[in-house]
């Protein structure tokens, strides 16, 4: 998860196979927004009803085997690549784009190294 300006906020660590899906609501408990942007893999009803009773409104484009097709902000929507740009920017650690790390204790430490100075180096080039 990252906030509006790219910056990370909570990561959670899932095995290859398991859907992103599975991990929305413990990213999304404990976060005050008023909207949160996804893409089409987060279009599900009960996540849908989660947000609204939170107070966010979606902005997730609607998947496409859907009886009624929800309205989506395209404007908003664009700034979802905000999250893969700090994916990208991840690979930049080359022991991260690699893998070094076998243990999943030890790949989610250093993702969350990486995402410490993803974080001090936008903090830092702003001022």
């Amino acid at each position: 998860m990252t906030d509006a300006l790219g910056q990370p906020l909570k990561l959670i660590l899932t095995g290859g196979e398991q859907a992103d899906l599975t991990q929305a609501q413990p990213l999304l408990s404990g976060v005050e927004a008023a909207m949160s942007l996804a893409d089409k893999g987060y279009d599900a009803d009960a996540l849908l009803v989660y947000r609204q009773q939170r107070g966010m409104s979606a902005v997730i484009l609607p998947r496409k085997n859907r009886t009624i097709q929800r309205p989506c902000d395209w404007h908003l929507y664009k700034e979802r690549h905000l999250i893969g740009c700090f994916f990208g920017k991840l690979k930049h650690y080359r022991r991260l784009a690699s893998r070094f790390e076998k243990t999943a204790r030890n790949f989610m430490s250093m993702v969350s190294f990486g995402a410490v100075f993803i974080w001090l180096r936008q903090n830092f080039n702003r001022t």
